[in-house]
């Protein structure tokens, strides 16, 4: 894609020698080179020639004949209003030719991707008005380097937030601001590894690249089994781990939340290995059968590092999420974070801050919830009548659910048959921990319908159940009915 320059763009690097030759023919050297090298793009905007001319310290009689030679020989072109640009050249003649880009797939015109919010309800108004708040407001002592562990203001009012919406306790020197839930992760597993942990156990099936991101931190990475009541903590007491990394409240991908006994059970298996569980909170906030369940950070902070983000919430664009840790871990999570990154940009922390201390983001919880809620109920009346009842699961809470296929189907023909009419969809495979027998984990799809309107719902499950009738084989023929049919 060419960038759109306005009045000319950037300067120009061009070097000249004042004792090398004419500095036109210089000036019209240097311009071919770098519009042969594809350097410029075509279309791209050259500086006008008063700009040129007073960058390089010629006259601009020298530029205006060095673009008139140009555009006799080709390199650019000029129209009045528009200034000059490079020419589009043609792909022979020794010039470098880009390799030629393989086949695009079909355009995806409905997606059922997981973890997207609705994109188009993000309350840009509101952020615009925060991110102006913070810009007015916001101390000049506060412009320089701020805190490791980010914006007090912010840390303050997340930990406020989670105690009273998650049932949390943790305080603002308990939190740390991040870029982001893996962002947050990556900190707090090189953390648990700073204490000689080096087993984890996740959920399996369960969120993408969790395994890969532990074995980066130098973690052992080990699945355990998800059932109708979350993480089979017998299951986790076997592996020998002292960590595990779950999604208690809607657990990615089934939709299931981890149960009231399911819950002690692991707080005492913490307990009892001098373990610590990491909790991904990431969209607890839409729940539609009952109140959100609390976090289990609440249950016990000692053994717990909860991890947040507004990607969900708001929008995965803004890059903010936070990481509430027990006192032993917040130093390695801090030290990681001061080696690694500052984090997070400090007027948009204080712009977060505002938008949740006003009441903004609340007021856009309680609007797109409503909205998640409508295409929930979309997607299952489709689903039954596509698929019968019964096979929609995962319902309760959070913008995705799990689609149980017929028993023999097969869920890469399906998704590739989907794709083939512009629907993207992952199958539960897709969210195995890796080296795991996807034979074992009966047929399904994980639809998310976060970013999807009520209509794509409607259009997007046909289309998927006609993608299921293409991949199941016909069954094949008797000679019996082989004679009937010639009959």
């Amino acid at each position: 894609m060419t960038v759109k320059w306005a009045r000319g763009g950037p300067d120009l690097l061009v070097v000249l020698d004042r004792g090398a030759g004419p500095l036109g023919a210089q000036i019209q050297d240097q311009l071919r080179a770098v519009i042969r090298d594809r350097r410029l793009s075509a279309g791209e905007r050259l500086p006008s020639t008063r700009q040129l001319a007073g960058l390089l310290g010629v006259s601009r009689g020298t530029i205006v004949e060095v673009y008139e030679q140009l555009l006799a020989e080709g390199y650019v072109e000029s129209a009045v209003g528009s200034g000059t640009r490079v020419a589009a050249l043609p792909t022979s003649a020794g010039f470098t030719v880009d390799a030629v880009a393989p086949a695009s797939p079909p355009p995806v015109e409905i997606d059922f991707e997981y973890g997207i919010p609705d994109l188009g309800s993000v309350p840009l108004a509101d952020w615009s008005w925060a991110v102006s708040e913070a810009t007015r407001t916001l101390p000049t002592a506060q412009l320089g380097d701020e805190d490791v562990a980010g914006s007090r203001h912010l840390r303050e009012v997340v930990t406020s937030y989670h105690r009273r919406v998650r049932s949390g306790v943790a305080g603002a020197d308990d939190a740390v601001i991040v870029s982001g839930f893996r962002q947050g992760l990556t900190f707090a597993l090189a953390a648990l590894t700073q204490r000689g942990i080096r087993r984890i156990a996740l959920e399996n099936p369960g969120p993408r690249d969790h395994d890969v991101i532990a074995r980066r931190a130098g973690l052992e990475a080990v699945p355990v089994a998800v059932d109708d009541q979350g993480l089979d903590v017998a299951g986790l007491r076997e592996t020998g781990a002292r960590a595990v990394l779950l999604t208690p409240a809607h657990q990615c991908p089934t939709g299931v939340a981890l149960g009231p006994a399911r819950r002690r059970e692991l707080i005492a298996w913490a307990e009892e290995v001098d373990g610590v569980i990491l909790e991904d909170d990431y969209d607890a906030e839409f729940r539609y059968d009952r109140q959100p369940v609390g976090s289990l950070q609440g249950l016990n902070p000692e053994r717990v590092i909860a991890l947040g983000s507004v990607s969900k919430t708001l929008a995965p664009a803004i890059r903010l999420g936070w990481v509430l840790a027990p006192p032993r871990f917040l130093p390695g999570i801090v030290d990681e974070k001061r080696l690694s990154s500052r984090g997070a940009p400090g007027l948009d922390q204080e712009a977060l801050a505002l938008l949740m201390e006003t009441g903004r983001f609340d007021r856009h919880l309680r609007r797109v919830r409503e909205i998640y809620r409508a295409r929930r109920d979309v997607l299952a009346a489709e689903v039954e009548v596509a698929f019968g009842p019964g096979q929609l699961h995962g319902l309760a809470a959070g913008c995705h659910a799990l689609l149980h296929l017929p028993a023999g189907s097969s869920e890469l023909e399906v998704v590739a048959a989907a794709a083939t009419m512009g629907v993207r969809v992952n199958g539960l495979g897709h969210y195995l921990v890796e080296g795991s027998a996807p034979e074992a984990f009966p047929p399904a799809l994980v639809l998310g319908f976060g970013n999807v309107s009520e209509n794509q719902v409607r259009r997007g499950i046909r289309a998927i159940a006609e993608a299921h009738t293409m991949s199941v084989p016909c069954p094949p023929t008797s000679p019996r009915n082989s004679e009937v049919t010639r009959q």
